[in-house]
């Protein structure tokens, strides 16, 4: 369960629980010297040793504030203060451990290699993907609205429908999004669009975009076929000092076959862009990481036809080898992934309690399962969840953002697995509020739009940069 507050923390006390000890406070009464009741031997107190007791009992309690002051600032550090309980913890965590005993004769699952480099907005890590859309249009640059005119999906149940709206939204001012862009309802397609989000993502630190990606020709129900402009991605992302993986996403007719072709297209017209993506392990092995959505739609057996050395339609250790990344949904899709020959699997939706993988609670035992089976684990983590401005019906899968703090838990949650890459879902995903891009208040006649506030249209970007630093951190400790 997301929490909206955390208890307040004691403060203001010494080691052991003990406040400061009156005797530096209150100087104990001194006895009057008096000449009539002095023993014979005894000699009165000198009034210059009054001033000096004095003296050494301010010392002692300016002394002791002191300390207690800095103790004070030490407690605020702590960890399980506030927000600073996000804050991840390795000190007491201990190696992890891989076992290789269940994995494919002659094939391990690579192991990611530190990877990071400076751009012109900072550092950036190859660690760390974010889920790019390119399917945006605008009348100006595509003839019409692609996408920002989103349909109002009807329920599957007829009955549960007929309470809902129908029909389509009509932009500009309504969009099919629960918050609006900074830049507009905007087409992907624009050159100047195309640098702002570059430079957005390599702010956040985030090194790889992982594009949707269609067949030439295809495209999603609601959108137009965007593949003629994965060359002006790639070379956008290689001004800024970041690289494209490809999300193969599902199309009519996909099939073992149809992705063998698909990889083989990607490969041989992209391979030997410089911003093209391969993912390398420990052993200085590099190959292209593609992400497969849906990727239970398809049975595991035919899966290993091309996932698997001993594969009638094999790949492996060929040309058109790579790391394929599978989506884990339910509980029994880890088996799954692991006959079909998968190298790993991903989560994406970043609705917590959506389903068995996008549960946070879940992910300690997928990753066991993974490293059980020789396969890399990359939890997919966003700052919220809201489709409601295009399936009205799906109010309960609605998660908020509690101005950051829905997504800094699950960035914790994810850290607390030691992944080898960390996923954000998304950059660019309107439809489903799950957006790091830069978005601004909006008040229209007949809508009010979800912002950012009391933060920034930077917020989230600035919140992604900072807890990749700290994955990074945290993953050189991984590796002592």
């Amino acid at each position: 369960m997301l929490r909206s507050d955390h208890p307040p923390t004691t403060v203001g006390r010494e080691p052991g629980g003990r406040a400061c000890r009156r005797g530096c406070l209150e100087p104990e009464p001194r006895i009057k010297a008096d000449s009539s009741s002095t023993h014979p031997h005894q000699k009165p107190v000198p009034s210059s040793m009054g001033r000096l007791r004095r003296r050494a009992c301010v010392a002692l309690f300016l002394f002791t504030l002191f300390m207690f002051g800095a103790m004070m600032a030490l407690r605020t550090l702590k960890t399980g203060d506030g927000l600073s309980d996000l804050v991840p913890n390795t000190l007491h965590r201990r190696a992890a451990q891989r076992t290789s005993s269940t994995s494919s004769p002659g094939r391990q699952r690579p192991k990611a290699a530190a990877a990071s480099n400076s751009g012109p907005e900072g550092s950036i890590f190859d660690d760390v993907h974010i889920f790019y859309y390119a399917w945006y249009g605008t009348p100006q640059a595509d003839g019409k609205f692609v996408h920002w005119d989103h349909v109002l999906v009807p329920h599957w149940d007829p009955k549960i429908a007929s309470s809902y709206p129908r029909g389509r939204h009509m932009p500009p001012e309504d969009i099919g999004s629960s918050f609006y862009p900074e830049l507009g309802p905007y087409s992907s397609r624009d050159p100047d669009v195309l640098e702002s989000h570059m430079e957005q993502i390599a702010a956040s630190a985030a090194g790889v975009l992982a594009l949707s990606w269609y067949p030439p020709g295809m495209a999603d129900d609601n959108g137009e076929p965007t593949e003629d402009f994965v060359p002006s991605i790639l070379d956008a992302a290689y001004r800024h000092n970041l690289k494209v993986a490809f999300h193969i996403q599902p199309y009519r007719g996909r099939n073992e076959q149809s992705v063998l072709d698909n990889v083989k297209y990607i490969i041989d017209r992209y391979g030997d862009h410089a911003a093209f993506y391969k993912f390398t392990s420990s052993t200085g092995k590099s190959l292209p990481l593609f992400y497969i959505y849906d990727s239970y739609l398809t049975p595991a057996e035919s899966w290993s036809q091309l996932l698997t050395p001993g594969g009638s339609r094999s790949l492996r250790d060929s040309a058109y080898d790579g790391v394929f990344v599978a989506l884990i949904v339910e509980e029994r899709h880890k088996q799954d992934i692991a006959a079909g020959g998968f190298d790993g699997m991903y989560t994406y939706f970043a609705s917590n309690g959506f389903s068995f993988g996008s549960s946070h609670q879940n992910w300690k035992a997928v990753k066991s399962f993974c490293d059980d089976n020789d396969l890399l684990f990359v939890p997919s983590v966003g700052p919220g969840y809201v489709d409601t401005s295009v399936r009205p019906w799906n109010s309960h899968s609605t998660r908020n953002r509690v101005n950051g703090r829905y997504y800094e838990t699950a960035l914790q949650a994810a850290l607390d697995v030691r992944p080898e890459v960390l996923a954000i879902t998304s950059f660019n995903e309107w439809h489903e509020g799950t957006q790091i891009e830069r978005a601004v208040p909006k008040k229209t006649a007949t809508r009010v739009y979800l912002d950012y506030r009391p933060h920034g249209p930077q917020h989230y970007l600035e919140l992604t940069r900072r807890w990749a630093e700290k994955f990074n951190k945290e993953k050189e400790q991984w590796l002592m």
